[in-house]
């Protein structure tokens, strides 16, 4: 029997110094061009924390705007203020630059974090009103160390910056002298996605409404590797995530796919919940520091705030079949396999008519489609056009190849079935995920049957295939049946007294 989507968490952090000392394509710049007039430029178009929280994409992340009415704005929001402005939404939240310094080194095992006591003393208070942070978490916050030993440590040992207004607050140092992928880039890199993945995972376990300890397996499916350098990717960003949210009864894997990792991790989850494996499975990911500002030369020289500024990361709870929740459909499974080809035609093909041929469906049966969900705010000006916009339309395209839609219904076909791009440009958080939650909270309203997730991912950028990847599936309404998970004590009581009675009456049959 399928499983459900139980609860989901989205969350944001406004990252804007990281941005400028932490994002490829600035740390390339200061490498190749330091001199140039773009790192001049770019601190004059790094927004506040309050533009960011006035900006419609975000708020549509975080769920306090809908698809809908973000699309009621038109197609550009760069220049509009979204009429909320709220910290918190419906699926999560968008946290501010110092706070989630100290959440990193809340979630530092190792002593690599250090921070500057004064800073720590003048933000920690506002990181213990957290409503998700509880004491045990913020038991593990240090009260830091003097400035001078912060700036021997990145001066000197190759440490780190982690910088707020422009100004040293700590570092994050190197966890070996001579591996490098323990170096203090990389050891920073992935305490950026571990603790925006932990932030994620609270606000889903919020939402879904259910204990830590009922989570039993979490999957991580984030961009980065975590290793040394005997086992470069070897993990666990899953469990090391997993301790410092509290959910102490759970194991976990790593997952990796480029940006189509979290449609590969969901199937993952929703099988083994299916099959019993477990009964509460945990999709999460953390953000990505090396795409922060990644279109920024693009956008600064058309004018434009650098518009990349915020981690991104999600989180998706399974669990066994409620008779409620939406189903993760398991019966449509799209994939790119190792013959497809990339050509988009072909893409297309694999990930949604083909799957949905098999089930003897249409294209035009799906009520919403969710692929690559970038926000074109931050797209169009560099040239990349309005992703989701592309998408739609080749889908409309095979479509109308099939015979599933007359030409002159693509325009409405693209209104009717598609979406309107609010995600950061973080890799793996567009692909597809976003939408699940405002998908979940439709189909229990009764205002959605059907949703395709599609994630895609390239491959080749890894130079070990040229090979272009992808995985689709479908979420739909529950059909109101229920996984009792097993017979329970009365139900045995009773088979069994069915059994002797039974038993009793042939019995009595053989006697006459």
């Amino acid at each position: 029997m399928n499983s459900v989507v139980k609860g989901t968490g989205y969350v944001l952090v406004h990252t804007p110094d990281m941005v400028i000392h932490n994002g490829t394509t600035q740390t390339t710049e200061r490498i190749v061009n330091p001199d140039g007039e773009y790192l001049k430029e770019l601190p004059s178009h790094i927004r506040s924390y309050e533009d960011v929280l006035a900006y419609w994409p975000n708020q549509t992340y975080i769920g306090n705007q809908t698809p809908d009415e973000l699309a009621a704005q038109g197609d550009t929001w760069v220049d509009k203020k979204c009429p909320v402005t709220d910290r918190h939404g419906k699926y999560g939240e968008i946290m501010p630059q110092e706070e989630f310094i100290l959440l990193m080194q809340i979630c530092d095992c190792f002593d690599v974090v250090k921070l500057d006591k004064d800073f720590v003393a003048a933000h920690k208070a506002a990181l213990e009103a957290h409503p998700l942070i509880d004491a045990s978490m913020m038991e593990r916050l240090v009260e830091g160390v003097e400035l001078s030993e912060v700036e021997h440590l990145v001066n000197e040992e190759h440490a780190e910056g982690l910088y707020h207004h422009d100004k040293l607050v700590g570092c994050v140092k190197r966890a070996h002298d001579i591996d490098v992928n323990l170096s203090a880039h990389v050891m920073h890199e992935n305490l950026v996605s571990k603790s925006s993945s932990v932030l994620s995972i609270l606000h889903a376990v919020k939402n879904a409404g259910i204990d830590k300890g009922e989570i039993e397996y979490v999957i991580d499916c984030c961009e980065e590797a975590c290793g040394d350098m005997n086992q470069r990717g070897g993990g666990n960003f899953a469990k090391a995530a997993a301790e410092i949210a509290g959910l102490m009864n759970a194991t976990g894997s790593d997952t990796r796919g480029f940006c189509a990792g979290p449609a590969h991790a969901i199937v993952e989850a929703a099988s083994l919940v299916a099959a019993g494996t477990y009964q509460t499975v945990m999709v999460t990911a953390g953000g990505c520091t090396a795409k922060l500002g990644m279109n920024a030369k693009d956008h600064v020289k058309k004018g434009l705030p650098a518009l990349e500024d915020v981690l991104g990361g999600f989180a998706i709870i399974l669990t066994k079949n409620d008779g409620v929740n939406p189903e993760v459909d398991l019966s449509i499974l799209g994939r790119h396999v190792v013959g497809t080809g990339s050509a988009p035609q072909a893409v297309i093909g694999s990930l949604v008519a083909d799957p949905l041929a098999r089930a003897g469906l249409k294209i035009t049966d799906i009520d919403k489609f969710s692929p690559e969900m970038q926000n074109p705010d931050i797209t169009k000006p560099a040239g990349a056009g309005d992703v989701p916009l592309a998408n739609y339309k080749m889908i409309a395209a095979m479509a109308v190849k099939n015979g599933d839609l007359d030409k002159k219904e693509m325009p409405t076909f693209l209104k009717e079935h598609g979406l309107t791009g609010w995600a950061p440009t973080q890799g793996h958080i567009p692909s597809g995920v976003p939408f699940i939650g405002f998908a979940r909270d439709a189909m229990l309203e009764g205002k959605l049957n059907t949703a395709m997730i599609i994630g895609k991912g390239s491959l080749f950028l890894g130079r070990m295939t040229n090979l272009f990847d992808g995985v689709s599936f479908v979420i739909r309404k529950n059909t109101g049946s229920q996984d009792e998970g097993g017979v329970s004590q009365e139900q045995v009581k009773k088979l069994i007294a069915d059994a002797f009675r039974q038993f009793a009456a042939g019995l009595a049959g053989d006697e006459e």
